[in-house]
C-alpha cells in the first residue's frame, strides 16, 4: 500500500454546492450544538463526491470554517483515513483488498491486472485518465473473497476474468452493474445449497 500525498495542484477555493449545502445542514441536525464538529468526516465525504472523488485543501479550509474548527483538525482526519484521497483519483477508484481472505483467494492476481490494464503505480491515473487503483486492508466482505470496490460499489467473488472485463468497462466509460460474480444473493452459499446447521434444522 503506497503512501499518499497532497496534490501539488490545488484549487484556490472550494464551496459546498447549494444541494450539498442541504444535506450538509441535514447532517449537522444529527449533533448538539456543541459537538457540531463530529460532522468533519460526513462533510468530507460530501466534498469528495462534489470534487470528483478528491478533497482539495481548499475543501478541508472550508469545513473547517463551516464547523468552528481548527483546520489543522481537519487535515489530520482527512489524511488519516485512507477513504480520503488527497489527489485526482479519476472518475472511477479502485480499492483492492489484499487482507488475508482475499490475498488466498486471489487478490494478488487482481493487484497484478490492475498494474497491467490500469497503471504501474498505485494511485496513479490511467492514460485515459478516468481511473485509478490502489490496495487497502479489509473491506469487510470477507465471505465474498475477493473482492474490490469501485467509488462506493461492492465487485465481489470475483476472478481473472471477470475483473477484466470490470476493468475494461471503467476504461469504456461504460460500468459493469456491481453484483456477485458467483451470482449469490447477499452471503448465501452457492446454488443454493444448503448448510450443515440447514440440513439439521430442516
Amino acid at each position: 500500500m503506497s503512501l499518499k500525498k497532497v496534490h501539488d495542484d490545488q484549487p484556490n477555493d472550494f464551496k459546498f454546492s447549494d444541494e450539498n449545502l442541504k444535506k450538509a445542514e441535514e447532517i449537522l441536525k444529527r449533533y448538539p450544538e456543541k459537538n457540531k464538529k463530529s460532522a468533519v468526516m460526513p462533510f468530507l465525504y460530501l466534498a469528495q463526491k462534489q470534487n470528483e472523488n478528491w478533497i482539495p485543501l481548499a475543501a478541508m479550509k472550508y469545513i473547517a470554517n463551516y464547523l468552528s474548527m481548527p483546520y489543522i483538525s481537519v487535515y489530520e482526519i482527512a489524511t488519516f483515513y485512507s477513504m480520503y484521497n488527497l489527489a485526482p483519483v479519476g472518475k472511477y477508484f479502485i480499492q483492492v483488498c489484499t487482507t488475508t481472505p482475499c490475498l488466498i483467494r486471489g487478490a494478488d492476481k487482481i493487484v497484478k491486472l490492475c498494474k497491467e490494464k490500469i497503471s504501474q503505480n498505485e494511485n496513479e491515473i490511467s492514460k485515459k485518465g478516468n481511473c485509478s487503483w490502489m490496495e487497502v486492508e479489509c473491506l469487510g466482505a470477507c465471505v465474498s473473497a475477493p473482492m474490490l470496490q469501485i467509488n462506493d460499489d461492492y465487485y465481489e467473488d470475483l476472478d481473472e476474468k471477470n475483473t477484466i472485463e470490470i476493468i475494461k468497462s471503467l476504461l469504456e466509460d461504460k460500468p459493469i452493474k456491481p453484483k456477485s460474480f458467483r451470482n449469490r444473493k447477499s452471503t448465501a452459499p452457492e446454488k443454493n445449497r444448503q448448510t450443515t446447521n440447514m440440513e439439521k434444522n430442516a
